[in-house]
């Protein structure tokens, strides 16, 4: 397939500029003129609106465990096909994959694959999934639609892992269509997102409300722990009472730890015991299942039953061990776990 720009969706004309145009796929409602891009950098603007260059093209597939996503109850045990493409709408200074977040289209975005093509590579793989990751997956919407509806004639389900920084409407046309998601909610704090991501708390709230109220995906958090930065135990109170109390006890929450990157070099990797407190805090709140990530802790990655404490889902690290489940239910007293089980 040819990767000449891909019509966008989600913007207008700005009033009174008949060639300046208004991106409205995010919060930042970039406003550009004819050969200029968004600050995502693959959404830009020709003479009759905006286009999306990163339809069709691909930096790379992998075949990865679901869990490494991290999802651990979406299918656990299962293959995913993974892919992303180039840019970001956000700047988080501490980004792990800047790489491609920060990369140029014409620089990482080479390999081409239509959605059918993906689709069929996923079930050559046995793939039960394919995720939409890497980078930001809301900023090239309109290929990771296609592809989500390419997958589900053929039967093989999406997901996405972003960072749920979008506008209502492309919001809802974006997650309409997948069956998983893994938010990273960077933050509790406003001033977090404000001086290390570019961005702001609020949509990204918005966009957890609207996931866990409104639609039937499975969804799932991450907070990456950073020291010194949003691990205190003010804020860990605060993000889990928000996470209990609107979202619901039973989304799943993995603190990970931390490695210095990108721009922010100056922290030290996140301490266990951060991660440990974390845990603490948030079982305190009524979260019934709490994981850590970037870290070998058997323990803290296995999947318990929120009424009797039965073990139903050993792991260790990524890979799985024994399961004490009749499907989809605790073997032991018969609650049902929270999440989508083959």
């Amino acid at each position: 397939m040819g990767s000449s720009p891909h019509p966008a969706r989600w913007w207008s004309r700005v009033p009174g500029a008949l060639s300046r145009f208004r991106c409205e796929l995010c919060p930042r409602a970039c406003e550009l003129e004819s050969g200029q891009r968004g600050y995502c950098y693959v959404r830009l603007a020709d003479e009759d609106g905006l286009v999306l260059d990163t339809y069709g093209r691909s930096s790379g597939f992998a075949v990865d465990p679901i869990e490494k996503k991290p999802l651990y109850h979406f299918l656990p045990g299962s293959r995913v096909l993974s892919f992303g493409t180039a840019g970001c709408n956000l700047g988080c200074r501490f980004c792990q994959n800047w790489d491609l977040s920060r990369a140029r289209s014409a620089d990482r975005a080479q390999a081409h694959a239509s959605p059918e093509q993906i689709a069929r590579l996923a079930g050559g793989e046995r793939c039960e999934s394919v995720a939409f990751t890497y980078n930001e997956p809301l900023i090239f919407a309109e290929y990771a639609i296609d592809t989500a509806l390419a997958c589900r004639e053929a039967g093989v389900r999406a997901v996405a892992v972003s960072a749920g920084y979008v506008s209502p409407g492309p919001r809802e046309a974006f997650f309409g269509v997948m069956d998983a998601a893994n938010i990273d909610l960077k933050s509790f704090s406003d001033s977090f997102y404000r001086r290390l991501c570019g961005a702001r708390l609020d949509p990204v709230l918005d966009t957890l409300r609207y996931l866990a109220r409104e639609t039937p995906i499975l969804l799932e958090l991450t907070t990456l722990l950073i020291p010194g930065e949003n691990d205190s135990d003010t804020e860990l109170e605060a993000l889990c009472a928000f996470v209990a109390g609107e979202l619901g006890p039973e989304v799943p929450v993995h603190f990970s730890a931390f490695h210095p990157a990108h721009k922010l070099l100056d922290r030290p990797r996140t301490p266990h015991a951060t991660q440990q407190r974390a845990r603490t805090i948030a079982q305190q709140h009524g979260l019934h299942h709490v994981y850590l990530g970037n870290v070998y802790d058997p323990e803290a990655s296995s999947t318990f039953c929120a009424g009797c404490g039965e073990r139903l889902i050993e792991r260790a690290g990524y890979q799985l061990g024994e399961r004490r489940m009749n499907g989809a239910a605790c073997a032991r007293c018969g609650r049902p776990l929270h999440g989508v089980f083959g």
